[in-house]
């Protein structure tokens, strides 16, 4: 069931990823944030002249929900991404995670949802796919519980 959930979401993360704004890199990234009454929000990394200050998907598709009112609603996360093409495919082998910055912004919302938010990450070819908890991905986190918020 779980694994079938992450497929799910992974491919709503694929579609996500077709509408990249990747002109620097050319590598598109979707992320879905599943919500606690099983819709989906949405997200794809936004690129900047200014590199710094580029948008990660995952980063776009939490303050969406945070924007929704829902950040404490967040189950589970499906991120994708690889080489962007002009008509919105991506492609590749590898499995794409969260980088460093989403992985700390994932774990504010799982502290402050209360859940070890499940991730499921993979390849835009499909040939990878992992489950991971927000634990494994950034053990020993610094969060919201560290300054005394529950």
């Amino acid at each position: 069931m779980r694994e079938v959930a992450g497929r799910v979401l992974v491919e709503a993360a694929r579609e996500a990823a077709r509408h990249a704004h990747a002109p620097y890199s050319h590598f598109g990234v979707g992320a879905a944030v599943l919500l606690a009454d099983g819709s989906v929000v949405t997200g794809t990394n936004f690129e900047n002249a200014s590199y710094g200050l580029s948008l990660c998907a995952e980063t776009v598709a939490i303050a969406s929900a945070s924007a929704q009112g829902r950040l404490r609603d967040i189950a589970a996360i499906g991120v994708i991404g690889g080489a962007l093409a002009k008509d919105g495919t991506i492609s590749g082998q590898g499995l794409v995670t969260p980088c460093g910055r989403c992985r700390q912004i994932i774990n504010e919302a799982a502290d402050l949802s209360g859940t070890n938010v499940d991730i499921y990450c993979a390849s835009a070819d499909g040939s990878a796919f992992r489950h991971f908890r927000a634990s494994e991905l950034l053990p020993h986190a610094f969060g919201p519980a560290d300054l005394g918020i529950r």
